[in-house]
């Protein structure tokens, strides 16, 4: 159902509701969720996909409402297995990569579970954790940080836990899990590989001399690549580590002077924290430049559709046409422009 198949009745109905509930904002997007919930009743929509339809937009509206007073703090989401015992070296590692980010200010979010979920709630603090949990018949339970904690919300599907767990962070680590941690770490990548999301630092902890990481980064040398299934760059969008300081530094390092970007048409617009000289744009030329479908990497002011949102136009801003086979290169352009003298500092990632 959509506005041109409404009646007159029916659409004077629905104004008058969002006039009679006070509501004044995006009236455009409220109506047309009002609009398919009608479709999915005149459609005789199967009673199950009902529930998960109902379901689905009740827990996101919750998890919308438990990260809403924090929109503004940076946060870093910590992926890893639920059964990991207290004494197991990487809780510690979840635990204490978790307190380093907290006091460095960034609110951490997890799956609100036991093992390296609790380690990582257990290092921020309550008032520091957000928690996402998942109902399940056996095996999970909300860790005892959480349970006592207001900051928590209950899902009933994956697909809206793993949406709420990514969809807020600036950052996120992963350590050693099974087939959930696997799931989440292979979408993060997947995201970032499509372009469906923008660039976040991706870190993969391990226990100290661990291999668990560098036996993946084995299989994807070894079969992936030569296959041709991704690209020899993909996955250069992380960083495999043992330390809890580099881990941290390369979440807190990502944003050092990158702030955030946006595509203009065939343009991509980086916006940064420093303006960098004429010297720096030439060296980023000579590293980056084969990135560039057509022109050079050139200093820009805010574009018409930037201005017009205004959309951190503040900002000094840098400008290519970027070849998309080379979007898996994007991470070591960020990292350079980060390490630039004008910005002051390192990348450390």
């Amino acid at each position: 159902m959509t506005d041109a198949t409404l009646n007159d009745d029916l659409r004077h109905e629905l104004t008058a509701l969002l006039d009679k509930a006070g509501i004044r904002a995006e009236r455009g997007l409220i109506t047309r969720l009002l609009q398919t919930s009608l479709s999915l009743g005149v459609e005789n929509t199967d009673r199950l996909d009902l529930k998960i339809a109902s379901a689905a937009l009740q827990e996101m509206h919750q998890a919308f409402l438990l990260f809403q007073p924090f929109h503004h703090v940076p946060k870093v989401t910590v992926f890893g297995s639920a059964r990991t015992a207290e004494d197991d070296p990487l809780y510690l590692q979840a635990r204490d990569v978790a307190s380093a980010l907290a006091d460095d200010g960034w609110m951490v979010v997890t799956g609100a579970g036991p093992g390296i979920m609790q380690a990582a709630a257990e290092g921020a603090g309550s008032k520091m954790s957000l928690g996402v949990s998942i109902r399940l018949p056996f095996e999970e339970r909300a860790n005892t940080i959480v349970a006592e904690s207001t900051q928590v919300v209950s899902m009933k599907y994956f697909f809206t836990r793993k949406l709420m767990l990514i969809k807020e962070s600036r950052g996120f680590i992963c350590l050693p899990g099974g087939f959930g941690t696997m799931d989440e770490m292979f979408e993060l990548l997947t995201l970032q590989q499509t372009g469906k999301a923008e660039p976040t630092p991706i870190v993969l902890l391990d226990a100290p001399k661990g291999t668990f990481w560098s036996g993946l980064r084995r299989f994807v040398d070894e079969y992936l690549t030569p296959a041709g299934v991704i690209s020899p760059h993909d996955l250069d969008r992380v960083l495999i580590t043992d330390s809890v300081e580099e881990a941290a530094a390369s979440v807190t390092g990502f944003w050092s002077n990158y702030d955030s970007l946006r595509w203009v048409d065939d343009v991509l617009v980086l916006r940064l924290v420093h303006a960098p000289t004429d010297a720096e744009i030439e060296s980023l030329n000579e590293r980056f430049g084969h990135m560039c479908a057509s022109g050079r990497i050139e200093r820009t002011g805010p574009l018409d559709v930037e201005r017009a949102a205004g959309d951190v136009v503040e900002l000094p801003r840098l400008a290519l046409n970027l070849e998309q086979r080379s979007v898996g290169q994007l991470y070591a352009l960020i990292r350079a422009i980060n390490d630039l003298p004008s910005a002051g500092g390192s990348s450390a990632g």
